[in-house]
C-alpha cells in the first residue's frame, strides 16, 4: 500500500503549481538547453550536453514523485472553531524547558515541513511528540540531540 501524503490546501496548490510548471517551463528550458548543447557537436566530450541531461533527468524525476504524492494525498481539512489538541495545521506555541526559551511551530505534512518557515513536519521527533497533546501537556522528544522537554502554551489554527 502507498504511503499517504498529509497536506493542507496550500500545500496541495504548491504541489500541484510546481508540477505544472515542471512539465511547461522546465521541460521548455531543458530541451532548449539540450538543443544548444548538441550544436556544440561530439556529444561524448560535451560537458554542457551531459549537464543538460542530468538536469532534465532531475526534472522528470520530480514530475514522477509530485504525481505519486499527488495520487496518495491526504488534504487537512482547515479547522474550524478553537483547536483542542495539537493536529496536522494546527500551529502551536511550545516552551523549551531546559533552555526557558518560546517556539511557534506549524504542524504540517512531510511534503510541507520548512523549518525555516517554523513549519514541522507531522513525521519529525518533534511533530509526533506534539500530535494528539492539549495545552499544559508536557512532553519529552527524543532528537538527534538529546532529549528535549517541551510545554505546551497554546494550540490554534
Amino acid at each position: 500500500m502507498a504511503k499517504t501524503f498529509k497536506v493542507t490546501e496550500d500545500g496541495l496548490k504548491k504541489l500541484q503549481d510546481e508540477l505544472e510548471k515542471l512539465k511547461t517551463v522546465g521541460r521548455a528550458d531543458i530541451a532548449e538547453k539540450i538543443k544548444i548543447a548538441r550544436g556544440y557537436g561530439d556529444l561524448s566530450e560535451n560537458s554542457e550536453y551531459d549537464e543538460a541531461k542530468n538536469e532534465q533527468a532531475k526534472i522528470e524525476a520530480r514530475i514522477v514523485e509530485i504525481e505519486a504524492m499527488l495520487k496518495n494525498v491526504e488534504v487537512i481539512a482547515d479547522i474550524k472553531g478553537a483547536a483542542k489538541t495539537v493536529m496536522v495545521g494546527t500551529k502551536v506555541k511550545v516552551l523549551d524547558i531546559e533552555f526557558d526559551e518560546e517556539c511557534t511551530y506549524k504542524i504540517v505534512g512531510s511534503t510541507e515541513a520548512n523549518p525555516m518557515e517554523e513549519k514541522i513536519s507531522d513525521e519529525s521527533p518533534v511533530g509526533k511528540a506534539l500530535l494528539g497533546k492539549k495545552v499544559g501537556d508536557e512532553v519529552i522528544v527524543e532528537a538527534p540531540a538529546g532529549e528535549i522537554k517541551l510545554k505546551i502554551l497554546k494550540i490554534s489554527k
